[in-house]
């Protein structure tokens, strides 16, 4: 994450959304204090992107998952 002045971003603040749009998040100061953020807008409406294998050896199936269902399970789906 990169520091910035304020009036350094003013300057090149074209520059720092072409590096925010790339996935840098960059910090602007006063004084050499923190005071903003600049960081990747996420629309809520844009699909995220998924991270395969999040949940890798967290699951397990068991030998019989495509085993038949018993009867009354069946007769319960089936409204009877």
């Amino acid at each position: 994450m990169r520091t910035i002045s304020i009036s350094d971003a003013k300057i090149q603040f074209s520059r720092l959304i072409a590096s925010v749009i790339a996935g840098e998040e960059i910090v602007i100061a006063r004084s050499g204090t923190p005071v903003a953020r600049l960081v990747p807008f996420k629309s809520e409406t844009a699909p995220s992107r998924r991270q395969l294998g999040i949940l890798g050896g967290k699951l397990s199936v068991p030998d019989d998952f495509d085993a038949a269902l018993p009867e009354q399970t069946l007769r319960d789906f089936e409204g009877r």
